[in-house]
Order: C-alpha cells, then structure tokens, then sequence
C-alpha cells in the first residue's frame, strides 16, 4: 500500500439506513499500490449520539488520527483524538488476544467515566502534570483506583509520543503523584468459619456450591464460572484452572501463575458430586450452567440477588465474591501454612501481593497470637518485685 504523505481530515456523511437509525460514515482516501486511491468509511455512531455534522467529526478524531499515522498535523490536537484512537488500538489488541476483554473493558470505564469528562475538550498541549495531578486529588475514589487512572493517563501520553503527536522525551504523567495507592478505604471482610456454615446453609443451589468453591480454593469468581467438568481429574484429585468466564465472553486467566492444577479434598469431591446429579447438562459441559441459556451464569446478578442480600439478612454485611478470596487467605494464615505455599495456592505472581493485600488474619487469630504474648508480661509470680533506682 502505498503511504500517504500528506495530512487527511475527512468528512462525515449520513448514511440512511432501512432498520434503526441512521448513522454517522466518517470518509477519507486511501491510496492503494498502482497510484489510485479508494475511498473508505468508517462508523463514527448514530444520528441520535451524534446531532451535529461538528459532533461526528469530533467523535471520529480517533479515526482521523490513525489514518494519518506518521504524517505531521499542522493544528493542535484534542485530546479525545487520543482517547477514541487508544480504544481503537486496545481493540485490536484485544482480538489479536494480546489483552483481554476485561483489561478493555477497564480502560473504557475509566475513560469514559473520568478522563473523557475531565480532559476530551482540551488540547493535548494543555492536559498538563500539576493540573492533572490537582484533578485527581479531588476524585472522590479509592487511591488505589485513581493510582490506575494515572497510570492510564501516562499509557496514553507514551501512546501520542509512539504515534507523533508529542516530541519524545520524557513522560509528563511521570511527574504525577498520587499519594496513599495502597491504602485502603474499607477493610477487607474476613469470615469466620460459623459465618461460613450460615451462608451455605441459607443459600441455594447452585449458588450454595459457588460460595463453598470459594471458601474452599480461593479462586475469583470469574474462574468458578469457567469451570467445566471435564477441568477435574477426580483420580489425581485436582481441578486445573485455566479459563475465566465474565459475562458472554471466555477469557484467558490473569497471569500464567493463575493458571495451576489446585489439589482437592475427598470431601470436597463428595459435596461436588451431590451437585453434579442435579447440574444441567450443557453442549461445553459447564460446571454452573445458566437455564435460561445454558452459558455460565453472570456474576453482577448472582452477587446483586443472592449474596448481597444474604449477607445482610444475616448480619454479615455486604458480601461480595472477593470477601471468600480473602477469607481463605487468612484461614491458610490460621493453619500455619507456609508464605510460599500460599502464594502458591493463591496463584500469586508475586508473594507480595500475598502478603500486603491478602494479609488481613481474622480477630480470632490475632487474638490468638496475640495472648501468649501478654499472658507472658502479666502473668508473673508475685514475690518478683521490680526495683526502681
């Protein structure tokens, strides 16, 4: 294909269309080898998001950006140009399979629900460190998540270098602080094992054994509902975890650490058993297959009707899927088992993350640690007087 040497702005058309509405075609050409060009198109959105010709144009600068990769722009550049052309990016790195739909899904929320609002009107140019830094601090967000916001605003200002946009030279969004990333704004919840047996004896199938999968291995909830049947292998007594199912979409697991044959009990097979007699049968022999499409059932609604609520009858709080994720972590604390095979069992990448955001043990545990320590201070023999000088 032969390359274009000047730069191209486009123009945007409606195109009628014989079912829903009309839409929005941004145009451009596209030289080809033998010297001609061929005119193309791109879906910018409806004639209901867009109301103006100025709206789509606005909405198609990401496009506008890509076809012109390389090539200098004589004018300043929006920097929702350089959001609309990151998703576009991220987008084919997802159907590539370099990332997954979840890691996109992310960058989408965040940008549309912060970064979009904040900085889409402005020029590149003005999207400056101090004012970034200043708007973030007052985002009314977890540290944690406006750590991940910043850091997807220095993605994207390496991303302008990468296409041109910015001289190269040294990230701007380096100079960003963002203070207290790993604090938490709310504790993690913690079971202990009476709080457990309620929640299993008040909940029913199959959503009894999703939470007792929980308690007993620790897995996200994503990897509970990608599990199949033919993922255990109840000779050797271990299930491989290799998938996660969110929503319609399978995806691959988080790290190559997440993906582990993880060891289970023969009560556990029992119990797991008394489900498979009632399980729906399903075409890719899913371990929770929804009735209503026979596909894993989907998080969002079985956390929002059964867990939640649950929890609340009972006392506990709100409870989410990740509350079991953590409470077999501190249990494996209470069993003295060693970091190293935590980690393991945990499928962390790193030991760190390990100890530093699953390291809540429970009061009873702490308590326990706890009391040899002071009943060693307090409980001495009366006739040993402390003399003072």
């Amino acid at each position: 294909m032969a390359k274009r040497t000047r730069y191209q702005y486009g123009s945007v058309e409606i195109d009628k269309r014989v079912t829903g509405p009309d839409v929005w075609l941004y145009r451009w050409w596209e030289p080809i080898s033998d010297g001609r060009r061929k005119r193309r198109g791109f879906t910018v959105g409806t004639v209901e998001q867009y109301k103006t010709e100025a709206h789509a144009l606005k909405a198609a600068e990401g496009m506008r950006l890509m076809i012109n990769d390389g090539i200098l722009r004589r004018e300043p550049v929006l920097f929702c140009g350089i959001l609309d052309r990151f998703l576009l990016d991220q987008k084919q790195e997802e159907e590539a399979e370099q990332i997954t739909h979840n890691t996109l899904a992310s960058y989408r929320s965040m940008i549309c629900q912060h970064i979009r609002p904040k900085w889409g009107d402005a020029y590149l140019k003005d999207v400056r460190p101090t004012l970034v830094q200043d708007w973030l601090r007052r985002l009314d967000l977890s540290p944690k998540y406006r750590g991940h916001i910043r850091s997807l605003m220095y993605r994207l200002f390496d991303k302008a270098m990468l296409w041109e946009l910015l001289e190269v030279d040294r990230n701007p969004m380096d100079l960003v602080e963002v203070k207290g990333i790993s604090k938490r704004k709310k504790r993690p919840c913690v079971l202990q094992v009476k709080d457990a047996w309620q929640m299993l004896d008040a909940l029913v199938q199959p959503f009894r054994t999703i939470v007792l999968i929980g308690l007993c291995f620790g897995l996200r909830i994503s990897e509970i509902l990608g599990l199949r049947w033919t993922d255990f292998d109840f000779k050797r007594s271990v299930v491989l975890i290799q998938r996660s199912a969110v929503g319609k979409r399978l995806n691959k697991l988080k790290t190559e650490y997440s993906q582990d044959e993880v060891p289970i009990e023969r009560g556990f097979i029992l119990e797991l058993r008394k489900w498979q007699v009632l399980c729906l049968d399903s075409e890719e022999r899913w371990l929770f297959p929804s009735p209503a499409t026979g596909r894993p059932y989907h998080a969002d609604s079985i956390r929002a009707d059964y867990l939640v609520p649950t929890g609340l009858q009972l006392g506990l709080g709100r409870i989410g899927f990740h509350t079991f994720r953590h409470t077999y972590r501190a249990w494996l604390d209470e069993t003295g088992a060693p970091v190293g095979v935590q980690q393991k069992l945990m499928r962390h990448a790193h030991v760190s993350t390990t100890m530093d955001q699953y390291g809540n043990a429970s009061a009873l545990a702490k308590r326990k640690a706890n009391r040899p320590i002071v009943q060693r201070l307090l409980q001495r023999p009366a006739n040993q007087e402390v003399s003072i000088q």
